[in-house]
């Protein structure tokens, strides 16, 4: 890590918004949902699908998890008028599970079953430990009833092997990433990229093998390189699983894949909450600084 990105990340929280918000932008749509929008065209254009996320997480006000569903119903709305390659990838805190399991399956049964009059898709993102359980019973009530809801599995959370078998039961769609995202104790997490690293083919190879459908989302060569592997030793053709990566990082590799034949969807984050989003990928992964500063005075690729 070099020198400025580590003054940055030790002082982040004393760094006003508007100039964290120099650094982020690489790495965010924008606020507005239109922001998003034009994003996504652009990457369509290029052959590429994306999944629309509204930033917003750990809600404690009832009146904000409807404010949610709503920017979500609007973002739907526009990917539908727009003929967009898009889904939709949500924060179970962002609905409330914070706040109430009930209160949160609610606003999300009506998200999904809005998303299906367009036969559109609705991810439900894993966040830090405390809500893994409340989020993978939300994903089996809802499935029991939908087929166009999915969820995701983070490879350094230790448990994660044995919640494989209640996914590959469902044939669940499935982001596999591997974390790190949430700082977590070595009780619940595997704590180094070697550990992690073992553990991410194994995911991908069980839930494949259990017929479920398995979007890769990592950056790494070396896990995209055994993802291959695993999907050619499966025989699992192009339209069985697909890669995944975050707006703003590494263009050049997902247009590689893209130009190899392979289904890439790039995660497209947007809103006004876009600090606590901004500061949790500087923490992960600090590299992303000095490669804003050393660019920041070029157009942002669309």
């Amino acid at each position: 890590m070099g020198i400025f990105s580590n003054l940055f990340i030790y002082g982040m929280h004393a760094i006003p918004k508007p100039i964290v918000y120099v650094f982020a932008r690489r790495y965010i749509a924008g606020t507005e949902l239109n922001d998003g929008i034009k994003v996504v065209k652009g990457l369509n254009r290029r052959n590429v699908c994306a999944t629309l996320d509204v930033l917003g997480e750990s809600v404690t006000e009832e009146k904000k998890t409807r404010d949610a569903l709503e920017e979500y119903k609007k973002a739907l709305d526009a990917i539908e008028e727009e003929g967009l390659d898009s889904n939709i990838s949500i924060k179970p805190t962002h609905f409330g599970l914070g706040i109430s399991y009930e209160l949160c399956y609610e606003n999300v049964y009506e998200l999904v079953n809005y998303a299906k009059r367009y036969n559109n898709f609705v991810r439900l993102d894993i966040e830090d430990s405390p809500y893994i359980d409340g989020t993978f019973k939300l994903y089996r009530e809802l499935r029991k009833k939908f087929d166009n809801v999915g969820t995701a599995v983070q490879a350094y959370i230790r448990r994660v092997i044995s919640d494989l078998d209640m996914l590959v039961d469902y044939k669940a769609n499935v982001r596999v990433c591997k974390g790190l995202t949430y700082p977590e104790p070595r009780s619940i997490a595997y704590q180094t990229k070697r550990e992690v690293d073992k553990i991410y083919p194994y995911l991908i190879e069980k839930l494949l093998r259990g017929g479920c459908y398995v979007a890769s989302a990592t950056h790494d060569e070396l896990m995209i390189a055994e993802t291959l592997r695993v999907v050619d030793i499966l025989g699992i053709k192009n339209d069985g699983f697909e890669f995944q990566m975050l707006y703003g990082v590494d263009s050049e590799l997902r247009d590689i894949l893209v130009n190899m034949g392979y289904k890439m969807r790039i995660y497209v984050p947007f809103g006004r909450e876009w600090h606590a989003y901004s500061m949790r990928r500087f923490r992960k992964n600090p590299r992303m600084i000095n490669y804003v500063f050393s660019t920041m005075f070029t157009r942002y690729e669309k």
